[in-house]
């Protein structure tokens, strides 16, 4: 699936930043030039924000930005359904995703957002157009307004993802006309 890779790479960005972290930003960046210089600008002015800073303060950014701030947490399905009953079964279908995808579980729930692109990039086109839609962008949105005016780098990851996203379904939606 052509989307994979670009989404796996968007999914490095939003882990908790180990020794390669600005590898993976470069290589990131890089491969959106290539194929989507619309998302490649954010994911730029993020590399600028973060390249000055120590592996520890990056490590600290992280952790202030989605670990302790409860409007800007990585699991999608707590956007989207906050701590009520209707979480379980979205979790219980991210993991059905997982499995079908050959996406590996890790100590993250299953509807963290580095989960749920995994999934999305190795979805057809239909069927990822609608789990973005219904799913993944409502997240991003209230991601988005929770660091609006925060002068937060991890700001530019989550519209570079907005951005690859939009891009797709776009791009879905003239195919469909087309056919």
């Amino acid at each position: 699936m052509a989307e994979a890779p670009i989404c796996d790479l968007l999914a490095a960005l939003l882990k908790y930043p180990d020794g390669d972290y600005l590898k993976a930003i470069e290589e990131c960046q890089s491969r959106l030039q290539e194929e989507q210089p619309g998302a490649a600008g954010p994911i730029g002015r993020f590399a600028r924000a973060v390249r000055g800073l120590s592996h520890e303060q990056r490590q600290e950014l992280f952790v202030q930005t989605f670990d302790l701030n409860p409007v800007c947490v990585l699991e999608v399905g707590w956007h989207l359904y906050g701590d009520t009953y209707d979480r379980g079964p979205f979790l219980a279908t991210m993991r059905q995703h997982m499995r079908r995808f050959d996406v590996k579980e890790d100590s993250e729930l299953p509807d963290h957002l580095t989960h749920t692109l995994a999934v999305l990039g190795r979805m057809e086109a239909q069927e990822a157009n609608r789990f973005a839609a219904q799913s993944i962008l409502p997240a991003l949105e209230k991601m988005l307004a929770g660091l609006k005016g925060k002068a937060n780098p991890y700001e530019h990851v989550l519209r570079a993802i907005q951005a690859v996203l939009l891009a797709r379904q776009a791009r879905v939606l003239q195919e469909v006309k087309h056919d």
